[in-house]
């Protein structure tokens, strides 16, 4: 078969292939991007599922709006407004089947081949995937525990002129980092001065430990004229909520909206009415700040644990910056006293000693770095994960 030459520019996920290797009975698993199934409100969508067919049954199990179903873009609306962002209404965010499907129809809208998008290095690897399928040269930006160097970003604005900029500046996958207030703006007069898409992806924004995170880009374009119209902004119910869902929504300039409906028709016709009409009454319902609070507490008490146990275990062998939200812990082999300083080949013996983890390079457009690897403190108990990180050192050692 003759495939899409688009297909030559893409590889198969890292990490979707080191779940093969994950068979082996008893191995602890630090590899994974999800949340606690333990952490899902089984009851609060049960009796939301329940409601929606219920109370409307025909528009559930119909065809619905590429848009969305409107009763969810409400609730959508209401839930932005509680995090700051007031003055987006329904009709300005679309539904979209996850917010992995929001960053397709950017894609699809805005990009063609030999265009260059700049991304953080490191950073969600699928998007990197998603901008190379549309033949484009991924660039990435220096980033430290603040997010991404806003110096650097705008040297590489100015010298390549990309079509977008891509950033997750809210407990970054797999960085962990959280953007400053100042960078915030920073990078949305960056985005006014240079007339470049900025694209706000928000998964994790809501998994704050101690205190919330800075005013998310969105919020804070009020405070930046010109701005909202270069900004787009992509959230998600999969990290808070459930992955099974699929409820994404995706706020951007109106015009640009328009186009990601047109490109939505083509691929989805909608998102599921039955997933959004569920997710709507569950919002609905007003339990989800309780949800929010019982997942903060529980992820706050596992990354803590890991990062404690990281430096008991492996002590200087490794440096990391304890992440204040979000799902990862972004962690890099210095080789001090001569210890290894490769994680791919630290990966390769600590499957061997039953325990797994993402090896950093693949998160990187340009400049992969060797020495870095993710963790994700979001699935294991604290037992388990102090179990884990034992078999870490033990790997180190071998």
């Amino acid at each position: 078969m003759q495939f899409a030459k688009r297909l030559d520019n893409v590889e198969t996920s890292a990490i979707r292939e080191l779940f093969k290797l994950l068979g082996k009975p008893g191995i602890i698993s630090f590899a994974g991007g999800f949340p606690d199934s333990a952490m899902f409100d089984v009851a609060g969508i049960s009796a939301a599922s329940a409601k929606a067919l219920q109370e409307e049954a025909g528009a559930a199990l119909q065809y619905g709006a590429t848009e969305g179903y409107l009763p969810l873009r409400e609730q959508l609306s209401a839930f932005m407004a509680s995090k700051g962002v007031t003055d987006v209404t329904a009709e300005q965010l679309i539904v979209t089947t996850g917010s992995q499907q929001a960053l397709d129809l950017l894609g699809k809208t805005m990009l063609d081949e030999g265009d260059k998008v700049i991304v953080e290095g490191p950073t969600f690897l699928a998007t990197i995937q998603c901008f190379r399928l549309y033949g484009t040269e991924v660039i990435s930006a220096p980033v430290d525990e603040h997010g991404v160097k806003t110096d650097e970003l705008e040297a590489l604005i100015a010298e390549h002129k990309p079509k977008l900029v891509y950033l997750i500046p809210t407990f970054g996958n797999p960085s962990g980092a959280m953007l400053s207030l100042e960078r915030r703006k920073k990078v949305l007069e960056l985005a006014v001065k240079y007339q470049t898409l900025v694209v706000e992806d928000d998964p994790y924004g809501d998994l704050y430990f101690d205190k919330a995170p800075p005013a998310s880009l969105m919020s804070l374009s009020r405070e930046v004229p010109g701005s909202r119209e270069w900004l787009a902004h992509c959230g998600s119910l999969s990290k808070v909520l459930s992955p099974g869902l699929r409820i994404g929504w995706l706020i951007a300039h109106p015009e640009l909206l328009a186009r990601a409906v047109m490109c939505k028709q083509f691929s989805d016709a909608h998102t599921s009415t039955f997933a959004q009409a569920t997710a709507a009454q569950y919002l609905k319902s007003g339990v989800m700040p309780k949800t929010l609070a019982h997942v903060r507490e529980v992820y706050a008490k596992r990354a803590k644990a890991m990062g404690d146990a990281l430096r008991e275990q492996l002590g200087d062998a490794v440096s990391f910056v304890q992440p204040e939200g979000g799902l990862f812990m972004w962690v890099r082999l210095t080789g001090a006293r001569g210890q290894l300083a490769d994680a791919g080949l630290l990966a390769k013996r600590a499957i061997a000693e039953g325990v797994a983890f993402v090896p950093g390079a693949p998160f990187f457009a340009q400049n992969a770095d060797n020495a870095t690897f993710r963790l994700s403190f979001a699935t294991a108990d604290e037992d388990k994960i102090l179990e884990g990180v034992t078999r870490l050192a033990k790997a180190l050692k071998a």
